[in-house]
């Protein structure tokens, strides 16, 4: 019996450590790589165009994935004997994977640095040499996912880094941040996400209609967020209807019913985010019957108030 409390409190304290150090018990246990296909865009993107580059396939690192990537992952994956569906999934993403180490320089360098950078704020030289400070980033993250800390990127970190959500960058007169539950850490969003949203806004941005509040997104590592019966994996995200005097960022949240809804400038607002996701949107709920009639958003309990944008 006294050995058995001593293992219970053994395990309770390692427990208590993990927590401590603002790490879940199972650190990162739902990592895997994630799926990129045409239409995608962000730092996943990015990434797989450095990893297809230092395998012999050479493609702009533009964060788009456009035709050329697609033709150059077919012709990787042919010759890997991977099945030829132009898709960048596990499989893909696993032969992909360069292992790389102090030392090392290249695309794969490159496409580390850029997703440590995105994911995990390194502000590393995005210059393709693994140096001191690469590895001391690299050292980090390990340790901030709970893996063996080595400095050495093999494919269980490259998984666990391609899989890391990334926060939304809120940037001037483009976006502004809104946490109407007080969940004021939930502006994280997978990769391709982030980036998907962050292109709609940056070109509604220019239509001279205000910037694009944006509220609830997911937790850094996913999860439950209070207020939310989804939002858990990274491809939900919320954002408020246009404003007629373009103050959506700084005057009182609105319905669709309002007086000040500008259903003209919300309509481009979603139509924006659709065109820089080809096939990458889900669904959008709002409950506007006119955008629904126009096929562009989809009723649901409680979208009265804001636009609920999933990606896929």
């Amino acid at each position: 019996m006294k050995h058995l409390v001593r293992i219970i409190t053994l395990f309770a304290a390692l427990t208590g450590l993990l927590l401590g150090s603002g790490l879940p018990a199972q650190a990162f246990a739902q990592a895997a790589f994630p799926l990129a296909s045409n239409g995608n865009r962000g730092t996943d993107v990015v990434a797989l165009q450095h990893l297809l580059t230092a395998h012999g396939h050479p493609v702009p690192a533009d964060g788009v994935f456009g035709s050329g990537t697609r033709s150059a992952v077919v012709a990787f994956q042919q010759s890997k004997g991977l099945t030829a569906d132009g898709v960048a999934g596990p499989a893909t993403w696993g032969a992909l994977a360069i292992t790389v180490r102090q030392g090392d320089s290249g695309p794969a360098v490159t496409a580390l640095q850029s997703e440590l950078n995105a994911k995990r704020g390194a502000g590393l030289s995005v210059d393709g040499v693994f140096g001191a400070g690469t590895t001391t980033a690299v050292r980090t993250f390990q340790s901030h996912a709970g893996l063996g800390v080595d400095g050495i990127v093999g494919p269980t970190t490259w998984k666990n880094l391609l899989w890391h959500y990334e926060n939304i960058t809120f940037g001037p007169g483009t976006m502004c941040a809104e946490s109407p539950d007080g969940n004021a850490d939930a502006h994280w969003a997978t990769a391709g996400a982030v980036a998907q949203l962050e292109a709609a806004a940056a070109t509604f941005a220019g239509t001279g209609n205000g910037a694009l509040p944006v509220g609830d997104a997911g937790f850094e590592h996913g999860g439950d967020i209070p207020g939310h019966g989804s939002h858990d994996v990274g491809m939900d995200i919320d954002v408020w209807p246009i404003r007629t005097d373009s103050a959506q960022c700084t005057g009182a949240r609105i319905t669709w019913q309002s007086g000040t809804y500008d259903r003209a400038a919300t309509r481009l607002l979603v139509q924006e985010i659709r065109a820089k996701a080809p096939g990458h949107v889900a669904l959008i709920f709002f409950n506007d019957p006119q955008l629904i009639s126009e096929g562009l958003t989809t009723s649901y309990p409680n979208h009265d108030n804001h636009l609920h944008v999933r990606y896929q």
